[in-house]
């Protein structure tokens, strides 16, 4: 009989954690939903790689359900803080298809042109023993754009599996399990082979992220991007600035520096 895994699961969150928010990414998800009034400056250059000529003008909450760009935005903010996703309420409401919105949003986003390898990042989990603890990515995306990001950073070959949300699981009809909800932090514990709280680490930029996983029981990290002010109330136990500080309050999960050598 094989033995049981028994090491401790670091779970990653992907999108403005793995990579900077100064990418961007998100921005350029905005302007394909639909939720800013227009194109930010820095988007004009991709605007035709997002959309198509003669559709340029269609964004997604717009189109689908007729809302003005303000009216767009407020809708597309309410959702995320409620749902912690904005399709979440999309689906829920608006019987919106999950995959068509993921083809006409996540799968369309340009990441070839704000995404390339981070030495920092990859420097930061080839330091990590592999035997002490596991590498798990867990977002709120769908798989493809998981997996697009991952691919981009060249960051695959490090994580051993991934969370992610199951829009196809609504065309099913089936919830839709994401964070913050408990039901997305045990789904990720089952599939990454975990069973104890105490056994889970995690680093996420969402404050209700963190906050959810620190109430479940996780060792959690929120990750505030430089410049961003620190939340009154803490998320979690740990808040750090950048992904390097998991050095410090992970120091078990990193291998040993090697010790100079002397003449």
């Amino acid at each position: 009989m094989a033995e049981q895994d028994q090491r401790p699961v670091l779970f990653f969150d992907i999108d403005n954690c793995l990579y900077p928010s100064s990418a961007r990414v998100h921005d350029l998800m905005c302007d394909l939903i639909g939720t800013s009034s227009q194109p930010s400056v820095h988007l004009i250059p991709f605007l035709p790689a997002l959309i198509k000529p003669k559709t340029r003008s269609d964004k997604f909450f717009i189109t689908h359900l007729s809302l003005s760009p303000a009216d767009a935005n407020t809708l597309h903010q309410t959702y995320y803080k409620q749902y912690g996703l904005a399709i979440e309420g999309l689906t829920r409401h608006h019987k919106i298809d999950a995959l068509e919105f993921n083809r006409l949003v996540d799968d369309a986003l340009p990441l070839d042109t704000v995404l390339a390898p981070i030495p920092a990042l990859t420097k930061l989990l080839e330091d990590i023993d592999k035997k002490q603890v596991k590498l798990w990515l867990f977002t709120n995306a769908y798989i493809n754009h998981g997996r697009r990001v991952v691919r981009l950073l060249d960051v695959e070959r490090f994580f051993e599996g991934m969370t992610y949300s199951d829009y196809a699981a609504i065309n099913r009809g089936e919830k839709m399990v994401c964070k913050p909800t408990p039901e997305a932090y045990e789904k990720a514990m089952k599939e990454a082979g975990v069973r104890n709280v105490e056994d889970c680490y995690f680093v996420d930029d969402s404050y209700i992220n963190c906050h959810g996983a620190h109430e479940l029981g996780w060792t959690t990290a929120h990750l505030l991007e430089p410049g961003k002010p620190e939340p009154a109330e803490p998320a979690s136990r740990y808040q750090i600035r950048s992904l390097d500080e998991l050095r410090t309050i992970f120091p078990q999960f990193f291998k040993p520096r090697n010790p100079r050598t002397n003449g």
